[in-house]
């Protein structure tokens, strides 16, 4: 993975600077492309602390053109790109009748399109060489959508949508660039601080909560496997699963728990901040974490069992070994008790029995 070219949209909190790090460990030269000033700086410094090369390029992913730019000025500074992840978004936190019009398609914007117009940007580029690969952040969501954030998980649906079609396509065309989808639990990232919200509390992702390294470290590892599509978090497995078995009954459910379990008992602030126009971290950085590190897993056993198979599958065998040697010891154990107490029991009557008679006259 040394000196990989790798893009990352997003890349100035949450999942995308987690990212940005974790290719950073491996030496990669790193594209940061987002909104934010003072985050895409924080991000820079992170790539750079953790070994890899940095280029930061304030970008509008919302924007075709300014993300063919920053396509263009990457390569000119680091060369081909070998990664792309898609991973911006924005939502809104609101009823679907307290929408307005332009919320939805800003959220459609950034969320969905920018995801297409990164596809469209690093196919241009990578279909030429027959070689690359583009990671698409999705969610659980994708598959599952929830009260309270119609746009954003209209978005992720579409973005489900959208990649399997361009697979398809690529499957056609007998093409070697890689197409992966990332299907994320809730992350404990600043997104809860910064986006758009009518809730009357303050936002939280839905328990249980992964920290945002969990997501880096999905991203990665599909950025170099041969995976259509990877679910990372128990949570997610759930969720998609139980969607495709029983979809009405979660309908029902998620009326009851989707509202109160999206919210803290922390009264929202109607005039905070919000980045659904502007970014939120142009003076400040936000990092990648978010205000929920108590509650947040750092580690996903699902994740682990889903990406190392052989090793799952060689413990799986080995304590089928253990339990059939114990089963088999114990049951040499039963057979020489019984054997002895066979001959413990001959032994006994044969003590029992009455001597015999000698030189009885006649």
């Amino acid at each position: 993975m040394q000196h990989e070219v790798v893009v990352i949209t997003g890349a100035s909190a949450g999942v995308g600077r987690a990212t940005a790090r974790a290719f950073a460990k491996h030496g990669a030269k790193v594209g940061l492309l987002a909104r934010g000033e003072a985050g895409l700086e924080g991000a820079r410094q992170d790539v750079e602390a953790n070994g890899g090369e940095a280029l930061v390029i304030p970008t509008d992913v919302a924007d075709a053109d300014q993300v063919e730019a920053a396509a263009d000025a990457i390569e000119e500074e680091f060369g081909a790109i070998d990664i792309w992840v898609n991973n911006a978004m924005t939502s809104v936190f609101s009823p679907a009748w307290e929408m307005e019009a332009d919320e939805y398609r800003h959220v459609t914007e950034v969320t969905y399109l920018g995801c297409v117009y990164g596809t469209q940007t690093a196919l241009d580029r990578m279909l030429p060489r027959d070689e690359g690969t583009i990671i698409q952040v999705g969610s659980a969501l994708a598959y599952r959508g929830i009260p309270l954030q119609s746009a954003y998980c209209g978005s992720k649906h579409a973005i489900q949508g959208f990649t399997e079609s361009i697979r398809t396509e690529l499957i056609h065309e007998d093409s070697d660039v890689q197409l992966s989808m990332v299907q994320m639990p809730a992350l404990n990232t600043p997104q809860f601080e910064w986006v758009k919200s009518r809730l009357p509390n303050k936002a939280q992702p839905v328990p249980p909560i992964y920290q945002p390294e969990v997501a880096a470290d999905a991203i990665v590892w599909a950025a170099h496997h041969d995976r259509d599509e990877l679910w990372v978090g128990r949570s997610t497995v759930k969720a998609i699963l139980g969607n495709r078995v029983i979809p009405r009954r979660l309908d029902h459910l998620l009326a009851r728990s989707g509202w109160d379990s999206q919210m803290t008992d922390k009264p929202e602030d109607p005039d905070r901040k919000h980045n659904l126009r502007e970014p939120a971290d142009d003076d400040a950085d936000h990092g990648a974490h978010g205000a929920f590190d108590g509650r947040a897993r750092s580690r996903s056993y699902q994740l682990w069992a889903s990406t190392h198979p052989i090793q799952l599958l060689s413990a799986g065998f080995a304590l089928v070994t253990l339990v059939g040697a114990v089963i088999a010891r114990a049951r040499r154990s039963g057979v020489a008790c019984d054997d002895s107490s066979t001959a413990d029991e001959t032994a006994l009557r044969h003590d029992r029995r009455p001597p015999a008679t000698e030189g009885r006259d006649g």
